[in-house]
């Protein structure tokens, strides 16, 4: 059974929005980079909303000097969720039914984890649906004051447990939770 991990950029005060805003300050440490590619091998596919999908899929088959990043991210299967599109390219396909039941069937395939960067919209309906079985919070030494939070108020409460923290030589820190489902 495949777990449906979130892969967010974080800033301290819980916005995820925009973060080529406000993460490029602090660099890419070499441990950050070796983290995401790790975590990009270690996928079987992505799962991304139409807004991530989108400005992904305008950069990432073009983008010059990616190395194996790139052809992983090129190459890995995408399952893409919208309610506006009617065709999608780049190695991926268009989920089209119930969300809730079409993200249970992916979990059930054979094979590696299904990773999400970004994606807001999609992210929180998979909250609402206790979908999540991971999140890996990048979070950025940066209080940014607005913008689309990965919590947002009102949401309902959830119980998670620390599974693994690092902290980068840049200031930021992972925090990886998952689901306390006791």
């Amino acid at each position: 059974m495949r777990n449906i991990i979130v892969s967010e950029f974080v800033t301290l005060d819980g916005v995820m929005e925009a973060p080529n805003q406000w993460s490029f300050q602090f660099g890419r440490s070499e441990e950050q980079l070796q983290f995401k590619f790790e975590e990009l091998k270690a996928c079987g596919a992505l799962l991304l909303g139409r807004e991530t999908y989108q400005g992904f899929a305008a950069a990432w088959p073009t983008m010059q000097g990616t190395g194996e990043y790139g052809e992983r991210m090129n190459s890995l299967p995408k399952f893409v969720t919208s309610t506006t599109l009617s065709e999608v390219e780049w190695n991926a396909s268009l989920l089209k039914g119930d969300l809730a039941e079409e993200v249970s069937q992916i979990k059930q395939q054979p094979g590696q984890d299904v990773v999400i960067f970004g994606s807001g919209e999609l992210v929180h309906t998979l909250m609402q649906q206790d979908l999540i079985d991971e999140y890996r919070l990048m979070v950025f030494p940066v209080v940014v004051g607005s913008g689309k939070r990965l919590f947002r108020e009102g949401s309902e409460r959830k119980v998670l447990k620390l599974v693994e923290t690092r902290t980068f030589s840049s200031g930021v820190i992972l925090l990886i939770y998952q689901p306390d489902r006791s």
